[in-house]
């Protein structure tokens, strides 16, 4: 059984910055892949970043530049640094494993960007 549990959340002004931590727990052997992904109201849930393993990342289009992911494999933990924030990145926020081919997903952390 294994457990993610995201913070960090809250609400910020246009140009500021938040980070977003995730933390899994219960029986793990090895975490593959590490991501965020993101549902704003009224849409589809986006992917947002992703870093693997190896520690190589990928960003949408729409937030490279501005937010960094980053692991901390020891604590089986991920992060979102997200800086320069825009009210369009206005979403819950969702953590991402993978853990033996299987999909974890975290409970979720609003962010919320106000212009």
């Amino acid at each position: 059984q294994v457990q993610l549990v995201d913070s960090g959340g809250g609400l910020v002004q246009a140009g500021g910055s938040l980070r977003l931590s995730c933390a899994a727990s219960g029986t793990i052997f090895d975490i593959d892949n590490m991501g965020w992904y993101r549902q704003a109201p009224g849409k589809q849930r986006e992917f947002v970043a992703l870093i693997t393993k190896s520690d190589s990342t990928n960003y949408a289009d729409s937030v490279k530049g501005r937010f960094t992911i980053s692991r901390n494999n020891a604590k089986n933990t991920v992060y979102l640094q997200m800086n320069s924030l825009k009210p369009e990145d206005t979403a819950v926020y969702y953590c991402n494993i993978y853990i033996l081919s299987r999909a974890y997903w975290g409970q979720g952390t609003q962010v919320t960007v106000s212009s």
